[in-house]
C-alpha cells in the first residue's frame, strides 16, 4: 500500500494494530478523520490520552475505575458477602447489563494457560484468596467462560480456599461451552447467574 505522506502512513500503522483493522479499514478510518472537524479529531485524541493516563484499576476488585475504589465496591447497596469471579473487565460489563447480580466481583485478569505462557501468578489470584482468608466473603461464584483454560482456573481457585468455611458455585451452562461471556445475551447469562450450581456438582458433571 503506497501512502502520499508519512503522517497518513503513521497514522494508517497504528490504526491497523487494533483488534480486527486491518490496513484498508484502517485507512477508512483515518481519512474519515481527516474529513471531520479538526477539534473532533483533536477531542478524540485528548478522550484516548486521557484514558491511557488517567484510568485507575480497582484496588479492591481489579476492576476499571477514575477512582481508587470502584463504584461498584463502594456501593453499600451491594452485597459484601457475595464475589462474582471473572475473567476481564468486559465480564463485569456483561454481568451487570443483566441486572440480575448485587454482589461484588474480582476481576482475575485473564484465565490459566500454559500454552500461552500464562500461570496463575500472572493474575489476581493472591488477592482473591486474601479476600476469603479475612472471613467476610460467603460465597464465591465462578462465571468464567466454559473453556480448558476456563475450568483450569476454577478448579485451581477452589483448591486454593478449599480449606475455608466457603460456598463456591459455579454459573449454570446456559452458556454453550467455548463461549465468552461478553457474547452471550442477556437474558441467557442473568439466568445463568440466578441457576447457579455447587461448584463440586459443576466437577461431576
Amino acid at each position: 500500500m503506497e501512502f502520499s505522506s508519512k503522517f497518513l502512513e503513521n497514522a494508517v500503522s497504528e490504526m491497523s494494530q487494533l483488534p480486527g483493522i486491518g490496513k484498508r479499514t484502517a485507512l477508512r478510518l483515518v481519512l474519515h478523520l481527516l474529513r471531520q472537524p479538526e477539534s473532533q479529531t483533536l477531542n478524540l485524541a485528548q478522550a484516548l490520552q486521557t484514558m491511557r493516563t488517567q484510568i485507575k484499576f480497582c484496588k479492591s476488585c481489579h476492576n476499571i475505575s477514575d477512582v481508587d475504589l470502584c463504584e461498584i465496591c463502594s456501593n453499600p447497596h451491594r452485597n459484601q458477602e457475595l464475589i462474582c469471579v471473572v475473567e476481564d473487565v468486559k465480564d463485569v460489563m456483561a454481568i451487570e447489563n443483566t441486572s440480575s447480580f448485587k454482589g461484588l466481583y474480582h476481576v482475575l485478569g485473564g484465565k490459566i494457560s500454559p500454552m500461552d505462557g500464562i500461570g496463575p501468578h500472572d493474575l489476581n489470584v493472591t488477592s482473591l484468596v486474601e479476600k476469603v482468608k479475612e472471613g467476610k466473603v460467603k460465597e464465591l461464584i465462578f462465571a468464567l467462560s466454559s473453556t480448558m483454560e476456563g475450568d483450569t482456573t476454577n478448579f485451581y481457585i477452589f483448591k486454593q480456599i478449599q480449606e475455608y468455611a466457603i460456598v463456591t458455585s459455579t454459573i449454570a451452562r446456559g452458556i454453550s461451552v467455548g463461549d465468552e461471556l461478553e457474547y452471550a445475551d442477556e437474558i441467557t447469562l442473568g439466568r445463568s447467574i440466578i441457576n447457579r450450581i455447587p461448584f463440586e456438582a459443576s466437577l461431576k458433571s
